[in-house]
C-alpha cells in the first residue's frame, strides 16, 4: 500500500507508461510493443541478455543495476553502460535516509522496461521508504523523474567509481576513468532548486566542499522538506564535461520525459519497422522483434556534434561527415548481425566498416581491429574476422575503401600473431603457420614456448587454422576486387589450410604438433581442457567439424562424398552428451544449448544446421532451423541458450524466421531455410521491398514442396544476393511432410568457394 499512494505524486504520464497507455493504440501493436527486454535474462550458465534501454545504435545506454533478473536487489540506478553488458559508469541513488552512501541498495517492485523507457518502485534496504522512478532517453541524454515521499528528507546521490565530480546549485559533473585513455563525462541538471549541495563525506553533505575525485566518490543535492518530487536530466560525453553539457542541451529542450518517451518510441517503430511480420503466434513474433532489437545494440555511435574521442590513438577528431562507430565483437557479429544490417541499414554498414579503417589508421600498426570497444581494441577471441565484413559488403556492391581496407586486414593477419587473445606482433608459431599451414598443438604436458600465448585462452590451434583459412579465403576476395590477382590466387590456396588438419581415418579436424604427429589419443567431446582451448575454443571438436564455411564442398569430399557428410551432420546432432551434464558444463559452458553435440548457443555452430543444403537433403535443413528455433528461442526469462553477444546470435534467429540465412559471408548467397511465418517484407536499404511468402506454413507444416522466385520457378536451397537487392518475392509452398526432390539434385546445392587448389 504504500506505493500504491506514490501515484498521486507523480506526472500522469509515469502511471501510463506502467501500464502500457503510451501507446498509440491499444488495438493494434506496432513492432517495438512485440519487444520484450526479459527474454534471456536469466542465462543458461554464462551471462545472461540484459533489458537494455537504448535507442538503435546510439551511445548512451542503460540497464538495472543487476546481476540477472533473479538479483533481489538494485545496485542504485544507472547512467550509462560503456561496454556492451560488462561494465556501466557512474551511479544514481534518490534517497530519503541517512546516511548517504555512494550506491544504495534497493528492493523493487512493479519494473517494467521498454527498449526507450523506464519506470520502477524501488525503497532503501534502509528505510524501506517507498520512491517511485521513470526514465526515458535520447542518444547520448535522457531524463529522471523521482518521487519522494513528502513526509521524509529528500536527497539524490551520484557516485563516479574511478574520477571526480563537481556539485553546483543545479548541476552535477564530472567524469569516470575507463582505461588509461579513456573517460566517460556526466554532466547533470536539476528542475527544482535544492537547498543544499556538495561532496559527500562521512555520510553527509560537506556543503563546503564541491569538488572531490579518487575512488567511489559522490555528489548530493538535498532538497526542501516535502518536495513531492525530482526531475533531472543528464548528458554523457567521451569528450569532455562541456560536450556532456552540449549533447544534453541538444537533444532535450526541458525536462518532459513524456515527450521524449513517445520519441523514442517512433525511433524503435521505424528501425524495428524495416522488417514486417504476418502470421505465426504472438509468443513468434515476440521472439522474432526482441531479437531483432538485439541486433542493434552495437556496435554503438559514439559521434558527438561531428566530433568523437578515439581510445585507438587517445585523441579527438572530426568525424568529417561519417559517423564513428565502436563497441563491436567482431567474432560474434561477422557471421549474421553484419549481413542483416548491410540489408536494411547499408549506410550504416558502410559507416561501421569506415570507423574499422580509422581505428587501424589510429593504432600503431595498420592493423584491422577485432574486438573493437570504447576503450580500444581488447583483441579477444581468435582469428581476423572484420576481414569477413569487408569481403560481404564488397561482394554485395557497398561503398568501401576497397585499398585501405584490403592493406589493413592483409596487415593485421600477417603482422599480427594469430594466438588468440593478444595484440603482439607476429611470434614463432606464426612463422610455423606460414610455412606449414597450420598452428601447432602442444603434446599432453609440453611446456608454452610462445610468451604471446595467453596462459588461460591456449593456442586454439584447430580453430585458429580454421578461422584463419577462410579469414584468408575473404581476403583473396577483396585481393581479386582490386585486381590483385597474384595475391589472390595466394590467398585462396591458403584458404584451404584447414586440410593439414582434416583426419581422414576419423573425419574430424585434429590437433598436429609442431612435428606434423596427430594428439592421441584423442576425444572430439572432452580433449583440450576447459572450453576445449588446448585445442579448439569454447566448443569442441564436433562443432569445429564444420567450421569451414567457405568451401562446403570440399569438406563433402574430404569427408567421402554428400552421403557421407549427412550422416555425420546427422550423427552430430545424435552424438550424446558422453557424460552427465553437470560434469559436461563444467568443462564447456560456453557449449549449451544441445541437441546431441550440436550446440546453438556459441556462434560457431549458428551456420551448422544449412549444411543439408549443400549435400542433397534440404528437407533436413528446414526440419533442423525449425527444431532449433522452437527449443531453444522462446518468450521467456531464459528464452536465448547461451551467450546473445549483441546481435551475434540473434541475428540467426532474425534471419531463420524469414526463411533464409548467409552461410558464408563474403559470398553474396543465401541460404533457403523454413520461414515461421506465412508473409515477411523486408524493406530493403534502397527502398525497395523483398518478399518472403510461405503459403499453408504452420508448425507441422514446415516442409518446402515447391519454391517461386522474382517468378521463376525455383529449385535450389539458395538465392543470390542479386535475387533480392532491386526488391522482389520468394513464394514457399509449404507442406508436412518432406518434398525430398525439392533442391536435391546435384547442380542444386549453394556455391562454395573457387575450387582452385
Amino acid at each position: 500500500m504504500k506505493f500504491l499512494r506514490l501515484f498521486y505524486l507523480l506526472p500522469v504520464w509515469s502511471v501510463l507508461v506502467a501500464c502500457g497507455e503510451i501507446h498509440e493504440s491499444l488495438s493494434e501493436k506496432t513492432p517495438v510493443d512485440y519487444v520484450n527486454p526479459y527474454v534471456g535474462n536469466i542465462s543458461h550458465l554464462l551471462v545472461p541478455t540484459f533489458p537494455t534501454i537504448q535507442l538503435p545504435n546510439s551511445m548512451l545506454r542503460v540497464y538495472p543495476g543487476r546481476a540477472d533478473y533473479t538479483s533481489e536487489l538494485l545496485q542504485g540506478l544507472p547512467i550509462a553502460v560503456t561496454h556492451h553488458r560488462e561494465r556501466s559508469a557512474f551511479s544514481l541513488s534518490p534517497c530519503q535516509d541517512g546516511p548517504l552512501r555512494p550506491v544504495v541498495s534497493y528492493t523493487y517492485d512493479n519494473e517494467h522496461i521498454s527498449p526507450y523507457a523506464y519506470d520502477v518502485e524501488i525503497a532503501s534496504t534502509q528505510s524501506e521508504v517507498p520512491m517511485q522512478v521513470s526514465y526515458a532517453l535520447s542518444h547520448q541524454s535522457a531524463i529522471y523523474q523521482i518521487g519522494f515521499d513528502p513526509s521524509h528528507p529528500v536527497y539524490v546521490t551520484i557516485s563516479s567509481r574511478d574520477g571526480a565530480l563537481r556539485a553546483g546549485n543545479g548541476f552535477i559533473c564530472g567524469h569516470q576513468k575507463l582505461s588509461d585513455n579513456t573517460n566517460i563525462y556526466l554532466y547533470v541538471e536539476v528542475q527544482e532548486s535544492p537547498v543544499e549541495s556538495g561532496i559527500v563525506e562521512d555520510g553527509h553533505i560537506n556543503a563546503g566542499k564541491d569538488q572531490s575525485e579518487g575512488q567511489h566518490v559522490c555528489a548530493a543535492w538535498r532538497f526542501a522538506d516535502g518536495t513531492p518530487s525530482v526531475s533531472l536530466r543528464y548528458g554523457i560525453s567521451f569528450i569532455s564535461e562541456e560536450q556532456a553539457e552540449r549533447n544534453m542541451r541538444r537533444e532535450l529542450n526541458g525536462f518532459d520525459a513524456a515527450a521524449l518517451a513517445r520519441e523514442g518510441r517512433r525511433i524503435w517503430n521505424e528501425a524495428l519497422g524495416r522488417i514486417a511480420v504476418e502470421g505465426g503466434t504472438e509468443d513468434e513474433k515476440t521472439v522474432f522483434y526482441t531479437s531483432l532489437y538485439r541486433t542493434f545494440e552495437r556496435p554503438i555511435c559514439i559521434s558527438e556534434d561531428g566530433h568523437y574521442f578515439s581510445a585507438f590513438d587517445g585523441e579527438v577528431h572530426s568525424d568529417e561527415g561519417t559517423p564513428f562507430y565502436t563497441d563491436d565483437w567482431i567474432w560474434d557479429t561477422y557471421r549474421a548481425a553484419h549481413p542483416l544490417r548491410l540489408l536494411i541499414n547499408q549506410k550504416n554498414e558502410e559507416d561501421i566498416i569506415a570507423s574499422y579503417l580509422r581505428m587501424a589508421q589510429q593504432m600503431p600498426a595498420l592493423w584491422m581491429p577485432t574486438f573493437p570497444e570504447i576503450t580500444g581494441d581488447s583483441r579477444r577471441m581468435n582469428s581476423n574476422h572484420a576481414v569477413a565484413t569487408v569481403a560481404d559488403a564488397v561482394a554485395k556492391g557497398l561503398r568501401v575503401d576497397t585499398a585501405t581496407a584490403y592493406e589493413a586486414c592483409r596487415r593485421g593477419m600477417e603482422e599480427k600473431t594469430l594466438a588468440p587473445w593478444s595484440g603482439e606482433p607476429a611470434g614463432w608459431i606464426d612463422a610455423f603457420y606460414r610455412e606449414k599451414g597450420y598452428v601447432p598443438a602442444l603434446r599432453p604436458g609440453e611446456q608454452e614456448t610462445d610468451p604471446h600465448v595467453h596462459p588461460f585462452e591456449k593456442r586454439q590451434p584447430v580453430a585458429v587454422t580454421l578461422g584463419t583459412s577462410y579469414d584468408h579465403w575473404c581476403l583473396s576476395q577483396i585481393a581479386k576486387a582490386l585486381g590483385k590477382r597474384e595475391e589472390a590466387a595466394h590467398y585462396l590456396q591458403c584458404s584451404h589450410n584447414y586440410r593439414n588438419l582434416f583426419h581422414a581415418e576419423t573425419g574430424f579436424f585434429h590437433p598436429k604438433d609442431k612435428e606434423g604427429k596427430w594428439i592421441e589419443p584423442f576425444d572430439y567431446r572432452f580433449s583440450g581442457g576447459m572450453g576445449a582451448r588446448e585445442y579448439y575454443g569454447e566448443n569442441n571438436g564436433w562443432i569445429y567439424r564444420w567450421d569451414v564455411p567457405h568451401h562446403v564442398a570440399d569438406l563433402i569430399r574430404l569427408m567421402g562424398g554428400r552421403e557421407r557428410f549427412v550422416a555425420n551432420l546427422d550423427q552430430t546432432f545424435r552424438e550424446p552428451l558422453g557424460r552427465s551434464k553437470y560434469a559436461f558444463y563444467a568443462q564447456l559452458p560456453d557449449h549449451t544449448g544441445n541437441v546431441g553435440q550440436f550446440s546453438m548457443a556459441n556462434e560457431p555452430s549458428l551456420h551448422v544446421p544449412y549444411l543439408y543444403n549443400y549435400a542433397g537433403q534440404p528437407w533436413k535443413t528446414q526440419k533442423r532451423i525449425r527444431q532449433m528455433l522452437r527449443t531453444w528461442f522462446r518468450n521467456d526469462l531464459m528464452g536465448v541458450p547461451g551467450d546473445e553477444d549483441g546481435g551475434g546470435m540473434t541475428a540467426f534467429v532474425v534471419f531463420s524466421s524469414l526463411g533464409f540465412y548467409p552461410v558464408t559471408p563474403g559470398l553474396p548467397v543465401y541460404n533457403i531455410g523454413s520461414p515461421l511465418f506465412s508473409r515477411s517484407s523486408i524493406t530493403l536499404a534502397n527502398g525497395k521491398v523483398f518478399e518472403i511468402e510461405a503459403q499453408g506454413v504452420s508448425d507441422d507444416n514446415k516442409y518446402i514442396q515447391r519454391a517461386v522466385l522474382n517468378g521463376r520457378e525455383w529449385n535450389k536451397p539458395w538465392f543470390n544476393h542479386d535475387d533480392l537487392k532491386e526488391g522482389g518475392k520468394l513464394v514457399l509452398v509449404m507442406g508436412s511432410r518432406p518434398n525430398k526432390d525439392w533442391g536435391a539434385a546435384a547442380d542444386a546445392m549453394p556455391p562454395s568457394a573457387d575450387d582452385e587448389k
